[in-house]
């Protein structure tokens, strides 16, 4: 991996995403906290041990180039921290890679998700140009309206539902493309 990739730092409006921190530990507990985060993820942070666990990962996930999860911080706010969001990049010249991402609850309803998300992505397709990136994916359940709202507000057009796959539910599947251009395919139906 590159080392610059390790240590990238992004702006997005009054946001500044940056890669993860020990200290960030308290604040990533306290976001972890919100009843509506920890029913859509698969991985609690209950805890101190819980959240080194987590970010012992995000920084390994950096350090193999697999993931490059950035903490999102408002600089408006004395960075406070206002989410997360994560480039899944594990097949480098497949062309496709998964993006992910949390708001924090005091932070829904302010923009975050879209504005971060939209800086991800200039990102990824920027620096993994040469790795023949050109697509986007972002998987929500089907029963997460706020997260279907982001994905369009960040570019990512509805292409599928997915088929439950025990626990999970059935998922929408949105993509964005290199080129911007999103064509509709699959079922989207209900």
């Amino acid at each position: 991996m590159d080392d610059a990739l390790g240590t990238t730092a992004l702006s997005a409006g009054p946001l500044l995403l940056r890669p993860w921190r020990a200290e960030d530990a308290p604040a990533l507990i306290e976001a972890y906290r919100d009843p509506g985060m920890r029913a859509m993820l698969r991985t609690q942070v209950t805890n101190e041990a819980a959240a080194e666990r987590w970010l012992r990962v995000q920084q390994e996930g950096r350090e193999s180039g697999s993931r490059f999860s950035f903490a999102v911080v408002d600089r408006d706010r004395d960075g406070e921290l206002v989410g997360n969001v994560a480039l899944k990049y594990p097949v480098p010249g497949s062309g496709s890679a998964e993006v992910g991402y949390w708001t924090a609850a005091p932070a829904r309803g302010r923009g975050v998700a879209p504005l971060a998300l939209g800086a991800l992505g200039d990102w990824a397709f920027e620096a993994f140009a040469e790795d023949g990136l050109t697509r986007l994916e972002l998987l929500h359940r089907m029963d997460n309206e706020a997260s279907c709202r982001v994905a369009e507000k960040s570019g990512y057009g509805l292409v599928e539902v997915l088929p439950a796959r025990p626990p999970r539910p059935r998922d929408h599947r949105h993509v964005r493309l290199r080129s911007g251009d999103v064509r509709r395919t699959g079922n989207v139906g209900p």
